[in-house]
């Protein structure tokens, strides 16, 4: 292989692998390997139809990295006009789990909407966990979140050891 062969494909290379990485949501949201934010649901159904609704690939729009879907072009345009709105808070991260000082994963059905504002929670046990108290725990999460939304879960865990 000639050396001009190998450093182009180098060059080609690391660009692809820079470029992958500039399109990656950041650590802040709760998205999977493909960026796609809260599985799919139509974050704005929480707050139009007061329950989620899965959304579709026609109806797209990016935010902080992630994508998120719609079940309609008029809930993707909301979402537009007003993405922090709508958006859920910590990212999409367990709500409850931001006020233990951690991100975890969500069921986008164990939701709850308090002061125009979207919270998601791992499942539904811990969501009647978080019932118990939710001022207190928006409260707490709100400091922890401003620590740990820009370190990764491993991150967390060698702070918290």
């Amino acid at each position: 292989m000639k050396l001009s062969t190998l450093i182009k494909s180098t060059f080609a290379t690391s660009a692809l692998l820079v470029s992958s990485l500039s399109f990656a949501a950041n650590v802040e949201v709760n998205a999977n390997a493909n960026d796609l934010a809260i599985k799919g649901y139509d974050t704005v159904s929480y707050f139009t139809a007061g329950a989620p609704t899965k959304g579709s690939d026609k109806f797209t729009a990016a935010y902080n990295g992630a994508i998120y879907q719609f079940s309609t072009a008029n809930n993707r345009d909301l979402f537009k006009s007003e993405p922090s709105k709508y958006a859920p808070q910590y990212g999409g991260y367990c709500a409850m789990g931001v006020a233990l000082n951690q991100k975890f994963d969500t069921d986008p059905t164990a939701f709850h909407i308090r002061g125009d504002k979207l919270y998601l929670n791992l499942n539904k046990d811990i969501q009647k966990k978080w019932a118990t108290d939710i001022p207190g725990y928006i409260n707490t999460a709100q400091v922890n979140w401003t620590d740990i939304k820009g370190l990764t879960e491993a991150q967390i865990k060698k702070v918290n050891d």
